[in-house]
């Protein structure tokens, strides 16, 4: 059984996304404030966070950095607000995705479906056969595919499985440039509409974590008005 946690203070749309995710076969766990939602996740193994921004006592900001010092389970952001603010905050956090409310049931059970494929296949709930090559070692960037860990200079670097997935593309292709719509469409699985700045934002967190110089990048490019590769040049 998958287990999805939903956390928004409106209890209404909790109640209708448990209709949405039960009619998928999902488990539904139900919290209203982001202290309920982290003591769900301590006690319940999680799948999936559904999780609001705007709420009472802990905002879904900062529960999401919370939980992303012990856990990377994905995380898609129930936003009301129309600005792109709270998208790319939550995006820097650690969001892997986000919903804008109102939201359109179908797209949302898509994103939720996109989501929990990529955490499996990554071994959130299984083990996962890989080849022997399964090593990438991009100058001080060594990316293991076998334990899904990536290392800068031998220090173990945290990552997000959406940020993990990124980078897995871009380093099997050194120097190849891939546009953001190739990027969201390989990562994502899904058509890309105007996800331009959710790339973006990925990328910029990847290369806060693995550049020495984040605003002068060494290994994760941006080719103007093409896209974005890696390599060590």
């Amino acid at each position: 059984m998958v287990n999805v946690l939903v956390c928004d203070d409106e209890k209404d749309i909790v109640s209708a996304l448990r209709i949405y995710l039960e009619s998928d076969g999902y488990q539904v766990f139900a919290a209203y404030n982001g202290k309920q939602a982290l003591e769900i996740l301590e006690e319940q193994e999680i799948h999936l966070v559904l999780l609001d921004v705007m709420m009472p006592e802990l905002d879904g900001i900062q529960t999401m950095a919370r939980i992303r010092e012990t856990s990377n389970v994905p995380i898609i952001l129930l936003t009301a607000k129309s600005e792109d603010t709270d998208k790319v905050l939550g995006l820097t956090v650690g969001a892997d995705d986000y919903v804008t409310k109102p939201f359109n049931p179908v797209e949302l059970q898509a994103r939720v479906r996109s989501q929990l494929r990529r955490y499996m296949q990554l071994g959130g709930n299984q083990t996962v056969a890989v080849s022997d090559c399964s090593r990438i070692t991009i100058g001080p960037i060594t990316l293991d595919d076998r334990s899904k860990e990536v290392t800068l200079d031998g220090e173990l670097v945290n990552l997000t499985r959406t940020e993990y997935d990124i980078l897995h593309l871009l380093m099997q292709h050194p120097g190849q440039v891939f546009s953001p719509t190739e990027i969201y469409e390989k990562v994502w699985k899904e058509d890309a509409f105007g996800t331009e700045n959710t790339v973006a934002v990925h990328i910029r967190h990847l290369r806060e974590k693995l550049e020495y110089n984040p605003a002068e990048p060494r290994y994760v490019k941006v080719v103007w008005g093409r896209g974005y590769k890696v390599e060590d040049k």
